[in-house]
């Protein structure tokens, strides 16, 4: 099945319980779940990026820090769909793009990427923390309207920039979260219409000191809403986010060897 994911970078589990209306609103419609994740560590970016886009902790896979600037050394749900004849896009931050096509990433080449060979074939890449969440997702509908993905990844900033630059438990973090609902409000149905389905998580949360990395529950405790006729909606499912990759490559129908959260996924009748 066609699949979307969308990582709303730094997003703490209750700000998004709290502020994201229209997502839970699908869900109490019975269209889809809220779970809560505990982030690997350290919850940091790209060492998180790593480990939900291949289900490897960052300790194992060498990415523990955010200036580790190199490609990959695992194999991620873009190699698995690639493998598997599928088509790949993501519009996301650069170092998405540093992890699995090319590194180090040099904007006039790797900005706005059109490239069969590579994992992720189709993208729109940003370096900018403040680059505008409306963009970013115009930039993921263009993706999605002009190479049709059988996996899209939508990776935008904003909440984290704002969590950055004034805190937890402040208006401007909480008003980018509401901001981030109200976009996946305007393209959403659409996707789910079109028989996507729909993954909404984070990398990571935030804290009162404006930062993140450590183990305190603000920082580590982030959301994962599902939307899609492939989900089981089990409340007391308990999803990791090492599970992700894995669920990702069993929602896409592609072979894998990653763990996966199989109460997440509804059961398909045997033929």
């Amino acid at each position: 099945m066609k699949t979307i994911l969308v990582v709303l970078d730094g997003l703490n589990y209750e700000v998004a319980e709290a502020t994201m209306g229209y997502l839970q609103a699908e869900c109490a419609q019975g269209n889809g779940q809220l779970y809560q994740l505990t982030c690997e560590l350290p919850s940091l970016s790209r060492p998180l990026y790593e480990c939900i886009l291949t289900g490897v902790t960052p300790v194992k896979s060498g990415v523990v820090h955010n200036g580790v600037n190199r490609l990959s050394r695992e194999r991620s749900v873009f190699h698995y769909a690639r493998e598997a004849g599928l088509t790949t896009a993501a519009a996301a931050y650069h170092w998405v793009s540093e992890l699995y096509n090319r590194s180090p990433w040099q904007p006039a080449r790797d900005r706005h990427t059109v490239d069969a060979a590579l994992p992720i074939q189709y993208g729109h890449f940003y370096y900018d923390d403040g680059y505008p969440d409306s963009h970013l997702f115009e930039d993921a509908e263009s993706l999605r309207l002009r190479h049709n993905p059988d996996f899209l990844l939508i990776h935008p900033m904003n909440i984290d920039d704002a969590g950055h630059k004034f805190g937890l438990s402040t208006p401007q973090y909480r008003n980018r979260a509401r901001m981030a609902d109200g976009y996946l409000s305007h393209w959403m149905p659409g996707w789910l219409e079109a028989g996507y389905q729909v993954l909404v998580t984070a990398d990571h949360g935030m804290n009162d000191d404006r930062s993140h990395g450590g183990i305190l529950p603000e920082e580590t405790s982030v959301p994962l809403f599902v939307f899609g006729q492939a989900f089981s909606l089990q409340m007391d499912a308990a999803p990791l986010q090492t599970e992700l990759c894995g669920t990702l490559c069993e929602l896409l129908g592609v072979d894998h060897d990653k763990p996966l959260c199989p109460e997440l996924l509804a059961r398909r009748e045997a033929e």
